[in-house]
């Protein structure tokens, strides 16, 4: 990659993320994984270089399970992206987290199936610590500027990844609501497990669009639909666009955490 070819951050959205960036180059990237989810679009915010790819593809066309997550995250390693803003929308296995909320994330809990999920296939063994597998600095910043735009925001939460394309059923719902856990989505497993293995720091931002199936039964509750998430989404749709833009504004000029050194000590000689 040439030099004006290259980004310090990127964003994982929706199709409804493009004009984020004023007048981008559109970039094909290919990477030993396949392609990405669709072209990348390069610009700048804030005076910050910025990578934007949706991660369904240009015209939601790829569902949750079937999006080439490897090739999304090494294009934007190629990128020189050090960086990762994700927001996804996610559905609340708690009350008092009520749809338009956003929850940043800390944690997640994976029941996906069949997803490949590591860059590392042998013979060069790694293990990648996943205690902490969000950055906090960046978290901390998602949760002072969702406090400066009076956005209701959970400054911390555990999301359930499933498989899709599927809702959960109450019973399993009720099972992950039983844990304590607070969200449930379909794409941020791998994405933020496979940006520790590139040493890529992750912010993944949920935007509460639905109250999932567990809750059902509860006065005031409904079981989720797709009809129900896309009216949220799209209404919070430039709540999540001015998260991101401000966050970009007040980026850091030195990071703190050890995001980039996600591999020291991981690999087995």
């Amino acid at each position: 990659m040439t030099k004006n070819l290259q980004a310090e951050i990127g964003i994982f959205g929706g199709s409804g993320f493009y004009d984020l960036l004023e007048n981008p180059e559109i970039v094909v990237v290919k990477t030993e994984w396949g392609e990405p989810s669709a072209k990348i679009h390069l610009g700048k915010i804030a005076g910050q270089s910025v990578a934007f790819l949706p991660r369904h593809g240009e015209k939601h066309t790829i569902p949750p399970h079937k999006i080439n997550y490897r090739a999304n995250l090494a294009a934007f390693k190629q990128l020189g992206v050090k960086h990762i803003i994700s927001p996804c929308a996610a559905g609340s296995l708690q009350p008092d987290i009520k749809p338009g909320d956003f929850v940043v994330l800390d944690q997640f809990v994976d029941r996906t199936v069949g997803r490949e999920d590591s860059f590392y296939q042998g013979p060069q063994v790694t293990h990648v610590a996943g205690a902490k597998p969000y950055c906090p600095q960046l978290a901390d910043l998602a949760v002072k500027t969702c406090q400066e735009l009076k956005i209701a925001v959970h400054p911390q939460g555990t999301v359930v990844v499933i498989n899709g394309p599927r809702f959960s059923t109450t019973a399993e719902s009720r099972w992950f609501a039983s844990h304590g856990w607070q969200v449930i989505n379909m794409t941020q497993y791998p994405e933020v497990i496979l940006a520790k293995e590139q040493a890529i720091g992750f912010c993944g931002l949920a935007l509460i669009t639905d109250y999932d199936a567990g809750l059902a039964g509860v006065p005031g509750i409904e079981p989720v639909t797709l009809e129900e998430v896309m009216k949220v989404f799209k209404v919070n749709n430039e709540k999540v666009k001015t998260l991101i833009y401000e966050m970009i504004k007040n980026w850091p000029t030195e990071f703190k955490c050890d995001c980039d050194k996600s591999l020291a000590g991981a690999v087995v000689n």
